[in-house]
C-alpha cells in the first residue's frame, strides 16, 4: 500500500508521485484509488489500489540503481528483429514489462534504428513514450532537470561500449 507523497512507477505512464487516496463510487461499487499525478506533462490517473499490484505499479528505484542503469545503456545488447509488426510487438512487451533496463533497450533500439532507417509513425511514438517512461523516473530519481537527464541518457544511448 502506498502513502500520499509516495514517489512511483506505472509502467505504461511513468514515475509521478501519489497526490492523493481517494474513495469513489463507480457502477455502483466504492473503492479507493491512488490519485497518480505525473510531474512532467502533469498527467493525472485514478489507479485503484486493490488493483495497483497487477498494474505494476512500484516505487521508484533508488539513487544508485539509476546510475547503475545509466552506466549499463552502452552496453545492452540490442535484439532487431527486421519484422515491423513484430518488432513492434516485441518492444511493448518490454515497455509493459516496466523493467527500466528493458525500457532502455527499446530506447536504444529505436534511436538506433531511427539513425541506420528512420522510424515509422508508430516506432517514433513509442520512441517517445519509451523515453518518457525511463526519463520520468530517472528525473525523479536523481532529483535532476529532464533536459540534463535527457541529454545524458541520449549520449549513453549513443555511446558504444567500451572493449
Amino acid at each position: 500500500m502506498f502513502s500520499v507523497g509516495d514517489l512511483v512507477v506505472h509502467p505504461m505512464h511513468g514515475a509521478g508521485i501519489i497526490n492523493a487516496i481517494v474513495e469513489e463510487k463507480v457502477a455502483g461499487s466504492t473503492q479507493d484509488y491512488y490519485v497518480f499525478k505525473m510531474p512532467v506533462g502533469g498527467l493525472l490517473l485514478k489507479i485503484p489500489t486493490a488493483n495497483s499490484h497487477s498494474i505494476g505499479l512500484r516505487t521508484i528505484i533508488a539513487p544508485a540503481e539509476a546510475e547503475r542503469l545509466l552506466n549499463a545503456i552502452p552496453s545492452l545488447e540490442l535484439e532487431q528483429t527486421s519484422n515491423w509488426n513484430k518488432r513492434y510487438r516485441e518492444n511493448m512487451d518490454r515497455l509493459k514489462s516496466g523493467n527500466l533496463y528493458e525500457v532502455a533497450r527499446v530506447i536504444k533500439a529505436l534511436m538506433l534504428r531511427e539513425q541506420v532507417r528512420g522510424l515509422s509513425t508508430g516506432e517514433r511514438k513509442m520512441l517517445h513514450s519509451a523515453k518518457q517512461i525511463l526519463l520520468s523516473e530517472l528525473v525523479l530519481s536523481q532529483k535532476t532537470s529532464y533536459q540534463d537527464m535527457e541529454d545524458r541518457v541520449d549520449a549513453a544511448m549513443l555511446c558504444s561500449p567500451a572493449v
